[in-house]
């Protein structure tokens, strides 16, 4: 049984959306430990559970944890391990912003066996729950798509050079699906104005890498957007101007733009035999 605090709504399409990293709520008894709370939520995948509110009127699977990154990232390897190795990133439990600014007071970063108290309480029911609407979806689908929704700010130096595309599609260098699904989700996001990469800087999380396996019909795809398609980003964040409010207004286009990914995802996995 999934715990009170895990978001799942269930559908019966052969589509779960994952939205690992919308969540900012940090429990209790960890929030003193931060430098600040609105450090500890600045690098929140923000808005994005908003922008796909529709896929479960498409009756999608969507699967969403309230709890901040910061908290624990379910979205990296649960054994610690960089998925980029020699590129900077940010660990299971960060212990600095995507900038690099520390995250916690001294002495309160979390140790070895917080690290796995935090695995247990928060990592292992997302992908617990993530498995088993995967595993229910494919006793009546001949194929399933994992959709994993993320965003981050268009410029973060110590990530990645210059600006980053609007749409950024991973799929581990090609294992985690097949390659018309790739193609389908491409070419639904191109359109005017909006630039795209295939598998650049993003690649795919652990989310992506561990579920995607086409041989036996499961097939994950990440998608990293860049914040400005939706709102307004300063040319940097500070507590005074971040994050900005969901502009719906200039999140139209762009949403059009995900209902068609969700779309070709559905038609793909139906297509599937």
């Amino acid at each position: 049984m999934n715990p009170d605090w895990l978001e799942v709504r269930r559908g019966a399409v052969p589509l779960v959306v994952s939205f690992p990293h919308t969540g900012t709520e940090i429990p209790k008894n960890l929030e003193n430990g931060f430098v600040s709370p609105w450090l500890a939520r600045r690098d929140a995948d923000w808005w994005v559970d908003r922008l796909y509110d529709f896929a479960a009127e498409m009756g999608a699977t969507t699967v969403r944890t309230p709890f901040s990154r910061s908290v624990i990232d379910v979205n990296r390897d649960p054994s610690g391990a960089s998925l980029y190795p020699g590129q900077a990133t940010t660990e299971l439990c960060p212990t600095t912003t995507f900038d690099g600014e520390t995250l916690y007071r001294q002495g309160c970063a979390p140790d070895d066996a917080e690290i796995a108290r935090r695995r247990k309480t928060y990592f292992a029911p997302y992908h617990d729950a993530l498995r088993e609407e995967i595993d229910r979806l494919r006793e009546s689908h001949p194929a399933v798509v994992l959709f994993d929704a993320h965003s981050i700010r268009s410029r973060i130096p110590r990530l990645f050079e210059g600006e980053l595309p609007q749409f950024n599609i991973g799929t581990n260098s090609g294992q985690s699906c097949a390659s018309g699904l790739t193609e389908a989700v491409e070419e639904a996001c191109s359109a005017p104005g909006y630039s795209r990469i295939v598998n650049g800087r993003f690649k795919g999380g652990w989310t992506t890498r561990c579920y995607g396996e086409p041989a036996k019909g499961v097939h994950a795809v990440q998608l990293e957007l860049a914040c400005r398609g939706y709102i307004d980003e300063p040319d940097m964040p500070a507590e005074a101007n971040w994050p900005t409010p969901y502009n719906p207004k200039r999140a139209e286009n762009l949403r059009s733009i995900l209902k068609k990914v969700l779309k070709a995802c559905v038609s793909f996995a139906g297509a599937e035999t």
